[in-house]
């Protein structure tokens, strides 16, 4: 009987793999077929979700799954593997809480508001279903912090340096970029009726 732990491993490798074969095909099929939400929108890919529920869910996993298994971990105690998992929940407590928050609000103050396709729904459901596990089980199980050279090595420090000053910057592009968005949805009704006006946000 194999042991859970390689169970687990292979469960680890498998989802890994199938994230990287995902790429390719997503960036085909988008160059084929526009993605049917926003101002691409058509009928054909299942009932329309209201999207401040469409992005909750699928942005969700991300928080819950996280939760659960990060007690799993063999690394559950490291402050390494907690300040990883601090940077990972603040940037998913603004996709999954904030963000579709900002979204109901500007229905409630617009009557307005489109559908997500719940086909677009699922598959973001699975991408953060995949990548909260492989995130997670990554900074807390698989990932080795025994080395004293990966806290105190002159590189390390370069590299830790280097991806906090990138984590910042684009999760401040990210929730600007949302600040934008949601303005210019109130400038056009919050989508109550089509707007086919192209706008180019400039300055923030």
């Amino acid at each position: 009987m194999a042991s859970p732990y390689f169970a687990d491993e292979a469960l680890f490798s498998a989802a890994v793999l199938t994230l990287y074969l995902c790429f390719p095909l997503t960036y085909l099929s988008l160059i084929l077929t526009p993605a049917p939400y926003g101002k691409h929108s058509r009928s054909g890919w299942g009932p329309n979700i209201q999207p401040p529920v469409a992005w909750f869910l699928m942005e969700s996993p991300t928080l819950w799954l996280s939760l659960l298994l990060f007690p799993a971990g063999r690394h559950r105690s490291s402050p390494i593997a907690l300040f990883i998992l601090s940077l990972f929940f603040l940037h998913y407590i603004n996709r999954t809480l904030i963000y579709p928050l900002r979204l109901r609000r500007l229905q409630i103050s617009t009557g307005g508001g489109g559908g997500v396709p719940f086909s677009v729904l699922a598959m973001g459901f699975f991408f953060n279903l995949l990548n909260a596990y492989i995130q997670i089980r990554s900074a807390t199980h698989y990932t080795d912090y025994d080395s004293q050279s990966w806290i105190f090595g002159i590189s390390t420090a370069a590299r830790v340096t280097i991806g906090l000053g990138i984590f910042f910057w684009g999760m401040s592009v990210n929730i600007r970029s949302d600040m934008a968005l949601v303005r210019l949805k109130e400038q056009g009704g919050g989508g109550r009726v089509q707007d086919t006006t192209w706008r180019v946000v400039r300055a923030g």
